[in-house]
């Protein structure tokens, strides 16, 4: 059983910890008296997402002997505005990897599996919200070589 205990810090912003005294801050922005010093629950929900997912593409592509050196997930989200909950109603996921010699369709299948059986974050979200995925596979420099980006 995971416990999540949250205690207001400030105005609104809040910090959440776990039974490990791992913390997240968390806070309104300023416009709904907030003071912007963490992200917002919302924000944190996403965070989750590419975090769970991210965990299982690095798990998969490693038991498929993929040379990944890096992995970097971009997600951005859209709200519902006309009513409440203000729930997103599309997600947008994008994967970086990086490696040497990595597969495309190594990364295509360990996203797939991730999205459909392994990420519980993923399995939370129901239908009314329309998740879409993209990736790049990126070459590792050689060693020794700048890294430019």
């Amino acid at each position: 059983m995971d416990t999540i205990r949250v205690r207001r810090s400030a105005k609104r912003q809040l910090v959440a910890w776990d039974d490990s005294g791992h913390a997240i801050v968390m806070d309104a922005r300023t416009e709904y008296k907030g003071e912007s010093t963490g992200m917002r629950p919302l924000q944190v929900v996403l965070a989750g997402l590419a975090g769970c997912t991210a965990m299982d593409v690095i798990s998969i592509l490693e038991k498929k002997r993929q040379d990944v050196r890096a992995i970097e997930i971009e997600v951005e989200a859209d709200q519902r505005e006309d009513d409440f909950p203000k729930i997103y109603t599309a997600i947008r996921i994008h994967y970086l990897v990086t490696g040497y010699g990595v597969s495309s369709d190594a990364v295509v299948r360990a996203i797939e599996l991730s999205e459909e059986k392994y990420c519980a974050v993923k399995g939370m979200f129901g239908p009314q919200v329309d998740i879409t995925t993209t990736f790049e596979v990126l070459e590792a420099p050689a060693p020794g070589a700048a890294l430019n980006r």
